[in-house]
């Protein structure tokens, strides 16, 4: 009997140690399967962050290049308006151009030919916003008007 007992002692540690093995080499397989993949995530998440760093800057720069052509924009040669007569908002549109106001001012010019125009810069691909397109459409259907707010302060 003690041959029985044994050999049972002894399949068992075979079994128990067979099944270690066997574990073990497929935790490392599985191990090494994660490995891969999140060394795959990590090179992706690089590759993505450095992707969203070069569109930033290169949205950056075009904001800056737009906000120096509104400003720049009445020296240059692409504009068609004296730039005396260009009155700088920068919100929600660029430029009120009194168009003819100088000449008047100065004595040459003539009332009817006096102009009011509201111009916005855009440069590249740049597009009028929801806003200006809004200021455009009211100007079209002549929602538009002159007022004169007095304010008078009195001595108490």
């Amino acid at each position: 009997m003690s041959i029985w007992i044994a050999m049972l002692i002894g399949a068992g540690i075979g079994i128990l140690i067979t099944t270690l093995i066997l574990s073990n080499s497929r935790n490392g397989r599985i191990k090494a399967e994660y490995e891969q993949y999140i060394t795959e995530l990590e090179l992706k998440h690089q590759q993505d962050l450095t992707q969203a760093q070069k569109r930033s800057v290169n949205t950056s720069r075009a904001v800056l290049k737009g906000k120096m052509a509104e400003q720049l924009a009445p020296i240059l040669p692409e504009f068609p308006y004296l730039p005396s007569d260009a009155k700088f908002l920068g919100d929600p549109i660029d430029y009120v151009i009194f168009n003819g106001y100088t000449d008047l001012r100065d004595g040459a010019g003539q009332v009817d030919d006096l102009e009011v125009i509201l111009v916005d810069i855009k440069s590249g691909g740049a597009r009028l916003t929801k806003g200006q397109q809004a200021i455009a459409e009211a100007i079209k259907q002549g929602r538009i008007r002159f007022e004169t707010i007095r304010i008078d302060f009195k001595d108490e």
